[in-house]
């Protein structure tokens, strides 16, 4: 059984090791850690093909320029015309709906995914951005995938930005802020064994805290 009813949200800096830590504290909490398997619940559950979410996966669009024009256009949406919906809202909207599902069947980790905003109403979520400094994810990633360090800081540089624009579009938040976050806990200083002991402690004090209300 779950060592917790707590919802762990994690956002995450390339390179910060967030899933890591992620897998590290589902495995000490004995809770399940959802990843891209949020895509294929919600490519399940919507009907819409698996390709679709995995070239749309925490990419802002495909083009902001349609997007703005969509979105110019969607003002005037009725509910039934989800149809006519720009191919990247729908499968946001599904995921959204996949995340939300995800959270009703209990305690679990998510990663990434804007998935601290899909749960923004539910009591039970601890959310959590991992950062760490820019030469330790350089290490990470050149190691991980074999490149360079100028090639390493290339693809953090993209995939934070592709992180950020998305989060950014979708939710009324900004990506990586303190404010938009329960709290934000530097990997590069912690180490990764020390931010997921962090986690679960921040964890036991948040429910002590919620149990002293009842």
């Amino acid at each position: 059984m779950a060592k917790t009813n707590t919802i762990i949200t994690i956002g995450r800096q390339y390179g910060s090791a967030g899933r890591e830590i992620g897998y590290k504290v589902a495995k000490a909490l004995d809770i399940k850690l959802y990843d891209k398997e949020m895509l294929d619940r919600a490519a399940k559950e919507s009907g819409l093909c698996q390709e679709l979410f995995e070239t749309h996966d925490e990419k802002p669009t495909s083009s902001f320029l349609y997007s703005l024009v969509m979105d110019t256009y969607s003002l005037g949406y009725t509910s039934g015309s989800y149809t006519d919906m720009p191919i990247n809202h729908k499968v946001f909207l599904a995921q959204f709906d996949a995340i939300k599902k995800i959270a009703d069947e209990g305690p679990c980790i998510l990663v990434g995914r804007c998935a601290d905003y899909a749960l923004e109403e539910y009591d039970n979520v601890l959310s959590l951005f991992i950062h760490a400094d820019m030469d330790a994810r350089i290490r990470r990633i050149a190691r991980l995938y074999d490149l360079t360090d100028t090639k390493a800081k290339d693809l953090i540089v993209k995939t934070d930005k592709k992180r950020a624009s998305y989060y950014n579009y979708y939710s009324n938040k900004k990506w990586g802020a303190a404010d938009s976050y329960h709290m934000c806990l530097d990997s590069s200083l912690l180490g990764i064994d020390g931010t997921a002991a962090a986690i679960e402690r921040l964890v036991e004090i948040k429910e002590q805290a919620e149990n002293r209300k009842l």
